[in-house]
């Protein structure tokens, strides 16, 4: 009794298949006890993940924030530089008129 080479090929790419999502597991389980481990090393227990995730989402809230506050600060600085170099040009001009 032969197989045919489709029913090689199909039970060769279904062990395969089975293969990876094995390895696939494997993997997601280290990653998931490494990243619990570095957490854990940090003071942070497995169970605040909830409270984790609210301070990165401050510290993001935070960070965006101030550097709303720099781009602002950016562009007041160059208005009251040009308005001061615009008072400068007018008082030249008026003061060589006025002559």
């Amino acid at each position: 009794m032969k197989m045919a080479d489709d029913e090689i090929r199909a039970i060769v790419a279904e062990m395969l298949a089975e293969q990876h999502r094995l390895q696939q597991a494997n993997i997601d389980a280290i990653v998931l006890r490494t990243v619990a481990s570095v957490l854990a090393s940090f003071g942070i227990d497995n169970d605040d993940r909830k409270e984790l995730r609210a301070d990165f989402q401050h510290l993001r809230r935070w960070r965006t924030s101030v550097e709303q506050a720099q781009s602002y600060t950016l562009k007041a600085v160059i208005t009251v530089i040009a308005t001061g170099l615009m008072g400068v040009v007018g008082l030249s001009v008026k003061v060589v008129l006025g002559k």
